[in-house]
Order: C-alpha cells, then sequence, then structure tokens
C-alpha cells in the first residue's frame, strides 16, 4: 500500500533535518537527495513497525505550515508487512546455526524481532544481520564478583 506523508526539511549546522508533521521522530541527511533517501526510508521503517505490532497509523494531513522556517516535502513509500525482509523462525536458526528453540529464546529476550502474520510467526532479517554483526562467545556469561 502506498503511504504519503509530508515533511519539513530545515538546514542546521550543515545537515538538513527531517521532521515528519504527524509522527514523532526525525532524521537527517547532508545533501537534499540522501535526505530525501532518510526520510523515505525513516517512514518505511516506522509504518513497518506499527503494521507489525497493530499499532494505529497516524492520518497524513497536508498543506502544512514549516514549523522551523524549511521547505515542506512530499514523501511517498510504499510500505506494508510484505515489504518487511524476512526468514521462518527454522530459517533464522539455520542462518544464525543455532537451534530453533534458542530462535525462540532469542525472540522472548528481545535479541530478534518477530511479528505474526496469519499463522506464521516471521523473524526480520534485519535483526538477524544485527545478531551476526554482533558475534557472542559460547557458553554462559560467567557472573561477576559480589563484594
Amino acid at each position: 500500500m502506498m503511504y504519503i506523508y509530508e515533511f519539513e526539511f530545515f538546514e542546521s549546522e550543515g545537515y538538513l533535518i527531517v521532521y515528519p508533521f504527524d509522527m514523532e521522530g526525525a532524521t537527517q541527511g547532508r545533501e537534499l537527495q540522501e535526505a530525501v533517501e532518510m526520510a523515505a526510508d525513516w517512514l518505511r521503517t516506522d509504518i513497518q513497525y506499527r503494521l507489525m505490532y497493530n499499532e494505529p497509523l497516524p492520518k497524513p494531513t497536508f498543506g502544512n505550515t514549516p514549523k522551523e522556517g524549511g521547505t515542506v516535502v512530499v514523501i511517498a513509500v510504499e510500505a506494508g508487512l510484505d515489504t518487511i525482509r524476512r526468514v521462518s523462525a527454522s530459517e533464522a536458526a539455520r542462518l544464525l546455526n543455532v537451534s530453533p528453540a534458542r530462535v525462540s529464546h532469542m525472540i522472548r529476550d528481545g535479541l530478534l524481532t518477530s511479528f505474526k502474520d496469519g499463522y506464521n510467526v516471521w523473524v526480520t532479517m534485519d535483526s538477524i544481520e544485527a545478531r551476526l554483526r554482533e558475534p557472542r562467545k559460547a557458553g554462559r556469561p560467567k557472573k561477576e564478583a559480589v563484594a
């Protein structure tokens, strides 16, 4: 589905700061093209998160007046649960070289991001890639000595 929202772009300390009018948060870029790409990525990610967790999407408003003296830019993205890079829990286990039970524990402990779509549980590729960038040592963490 196509989602369209207005953002304000304004310069500050050598960056283009980008604020959405209808949501919390912001992003930035060094030049206009990068700022537009960052705004689109930010909007797509925010919408996907809200859809994964059944959070309501704010109604977009149009014809906004800049609050910081910047320029209003309209950003449109295609987003939905089907646009999220994801794999099944069993595929996540294979990619992480762990057991399916360990994937369940990692989801429970917030180490992997997952969502349910129908009867299927999906693990986001972003969370798997983040996990692979931060390899953990084998075994249980050592308890710190109590003084």
